[in-house]
């Protein structure tokens, strides 16, 4: 008799199981289309998370895979959810009979016998009912997923969809959402308390329910301890620990680029840019914390360019994206600012390009009218003849309008435009004038970067690169200057001074600052890479005291020191003049539109001073209590030279006469004065005085 009961139960058995087979067979394939939808997500250069985006559902469920996550997490899922999930099949028939027998003895569901791959099924196909047909439906299922599917897919299709309350799906948006880290990072405590949740998301919220999840958290710890999963000692010390009060917000990094790289292509989950997370939350951090002393609507913005990719390592777009006060969800990296003096470089270039001058040319500052606009520099003073490498560090401004007369406004802002960058004139359809070249226009920080990083690179602009595995062609290259043009002004802007207590010499670099204290720029660059910062008000109005040396360049300097490499120096090239102004060609020593630039230049006698002679003591009628209105003016009269002459007293130009007449100064006081004349060809001659 027990032989025939085995064979009916084998013959039993044997109908279930084709029908169970017939009904499988019957159902349409799994739709896999709910595991499809997932968080558009921003990462770095390495794969670090910048930003994560909600679904259009509004839930929050990041991608990832089994290779992603903590092999202690994953050992403590399957020891508490399934010990047998790398062995059966999709389902697992000692599992089924436990939870059997436990129902029958306690009258109650006590365990539910599924495995991670039943519980995949019910994700993918979400049921409220709880009966034998659904579960039927589920095992049907399991046994899909296990033929389609290899065992790390099937964990990583859990790892994506489990439940961990409110809109967190998944184990990488609830590592984020509870401990503010990547689930490749997870403790012990942390891993154990995020394998307990899926089984009742919202009863074990830490958030809301803290008592239910440290104790399921515990339970978790000590099946693993059962288990020989995690040792006792790991188990004492990660029962210590307390579980997360709130959640966390979401990684919010470079959140400006991020959205743009999605409204760039919306279609695609995943954006990877060449953006170093590292970096960037340093400089996010340095931003933040020079802007807050400036004021509560002060903003500021920095890009970091590698020059010879020209891929973007950071782009900071303001100091708090949420701050409505400092328009925080302004993109400030890209909005149209004035540039202040930080085009002089280019109009110096050009000038070098042409052969109108050199560093070591000699130039004038002195007080010029052109029609009814009369520059004036910074400090409202005038410094008399310098040479073009000192005016450019100095930033003066009435040397940088006679070069910028010299190549022609529309020169400048056609080479500018050709390299790349946009620019916005006052005036559409108007020829530029000089004031472009004190910042009388527009443009982004993202192109001036992108101008100066063309100086970096010799004299050939490159498109800038936000995403990783992008490159420029050579038909993409766009030429600012030449290759000797570019190195001199690099080689003159490394030796600007430094704000107060930064280290000089180390990168070349230029500050500007626009009309009205509106905007504060420094942008530095060496071999390797360019660093543009930008200061101000997002609403343009003006910040007395905000100048680019002050505000900007120390900014700078410190973005520098993050960078984690020395400034390294752009080498010579080849074609460079080293030379001193006096042995200069004798075009080259002394910038004036009205010599021409010829070496046959007409060479005089040697320039001298022949009145008043070295040493003299002559009387202007101080000693008799005369006022300085009531002196007799001093004729100074040369022989020899080149003219037109330029004469100086204590460094201030006083007169220029284009022949051989004497020029007359009215002496302002008594005691020494220093007298020079300088010629068309750079000569000078010098003497010292006494008024009385």
């Amino acid at each position: 008799m027990a032989g025939v009961g085995l064979v009916v139960g084998a013959a039993v058995a044997g109908g279930l199981w084709n029908g169970f087979r017939a009904y499988a067979a019957s159902l349409p394939p799994l739709d896999l289309r709910v595991a499809s939808v997932q968080s558009t997500t921003v990462v770095d250069r390495e794969g670090r998370l910048l930003r994560p985006f909600t679904t259009e559902d509004g839930r929050w469920r990041l991608p990832v895979t089994a290779a992603d996550v903590d092999p202690r997490f994953l050992d403590m899922l399957t020891a508490f959810e399934d010990a047998r999930f790398r062995h059966h099949a999709g389902v697992d028939p000692l599992a089924m009979l436990r939870a059997a027998g436990q129902m029958v003895v306690n009258r109650r569901v006590v365990s539910g016998g599924s495995t991670l791959t039943m519980q995949v099924a019910r994700l993918l196909e979400p049921r409220d009912d709880r009966t034998i047909g659904a579960k039927l439906r589920q095992v049907a299922r399991a046994f899909e997923l296990e033929r389609r599917f290899s065992k790390p897919e099937i964990l990583s299709l859990y790892l994506n969809l489990a439940p961990y309350g409110g809109n967190i799906e998944g184990i990488r948006a609830a590592s984020f959402a509870y401990f503010g880290k990547e689930p490749k990072r997870l403790g012990v405590a942390e891993a154990a308390l995020l394998v307990a949740l899926p089984q009742s998301p919202e009863t074990r919220r830490p958030d809301r329910n803290p008592a239910a999840a440290l104790a399921a958290r515990d339970r978790v710890l000590g099946r693993a301890l059962a288990r020989h999963v995690i040792a006792g000692p790991e188990v004492v010390r990660a029962r210590l620990d307390g579980v997360p009060a709130a959640r966390l917000p979401f990684p919010m990094i470079a959140p400006h680029a991020a959205e743009a790289a999605v409204a760039e292509r919306p279609d695609a989950k995943l954006h990877r840019l060449t953006i170093d997370l590292r970096l960037q939350k340093s400089l996010e951090t340095l931003v933040r914390d020079r802007v807050e002393p400036l004021g509560p609507k002060l903003s500021a913005a920095v890009v970091v360019v590698d020059n010879a990719s020209g891929e973007v390592l950071a782009s900071v777009s303001g100091p708090d994206y949420f701050s409505a006060e400092r328009a925080g969800s302004v993109d400030l990296t890209a909005a149209m600012r004035s540039p202040g003096s930080a085009l002089k470089p280019f109009i110096y270039a050009l000038a070098f390009e042409n052969g109108l001058a050199h560093p070591e040319t000699m130039v004038e500052d002195r007080p010029t009218r052109y029609g009814a606009w009369a520059p004036e520099n910074f400090d409202q003073s005038f410094h008399g003849l310098v040479t073009a490498r000192k005016a450019l560090q100095m930033s003066l401004n009435m040397p940088a309008v006679e070069m910028l007369e010299a190549v022609g406004p529309a020169r400048l802002i056609a080479r500018l435009k050709g390299a790349g960058a946009e620019i916005a004139m006052p005036k559409e359809g108007g020829a530029p004038g000089l004031a472009v070249g004190l910042g009388g226009l527009g443009i982004r920080l993202e192109d001036l970067a992108r101008l100066y990083v063309g100086l970096a690179r010799g004299g050939d602009t490159v498109p800038l690169v936000r995403r990783v595995g992008e490159r420029f062609v050579d038909r993409d290259r766009l030429r600012l200057t030449d290759r000797v043009s570019a190195w001199y002004i690099a080689d003159v802007l490394r030796g600007a001074p430094p704000p107060v207590n930064a280290p000089g010499g180390r990168i070349a670099y230029k500050t500007g600052t626009s009309y009205g204290y509106r905007d504060a720029w420094a942008v530095g660059f060496d071999r390797r890479f360019t660093v543009a910062v930008w200061v101000g008000r997002p609403d343009g109005a003006p910040v007395p005291g905000l100048v680019g040396r002050v505000v900007a360049a120390p900014i700078l300097f410190d973005a520098y020191q993050r960078l984690g490499a020395e400034p390294e120096p752009i080498p010579q090239p080849m074609g460079a003049l080293i030379a001193t102004t006096a042995t200069l060609p004798p075009p080259l020593r002394h910038m004036r539109k009205d010599v021409p630039k010829t070496l046959a230049a007409t060479v005089d006698a040697e320039l001298k001073i022949s009145f008043p002679p070295d040493g003299a003591r002559i009387d202007a009628g101080f000693a008799g209590g005369a006022a300085p209105t009531e002196a007799s003016p001093l004729a100074l009269k040369a022989l020899g030279g080149v003219p037109p002459l330029v004469w100086l007293v204590n460094g201030v130009p006083v007169s220029t006469v284009e022949g051989r007449r004497p020029a007359f100064w009215q002496p302002d006081g008594a005691g020494f004065a220093q007298v020079s004349v300088i010629d068309a060809k750079g000569a000078t001659a010098t003497v010292r005085v006494r008024l009385e």
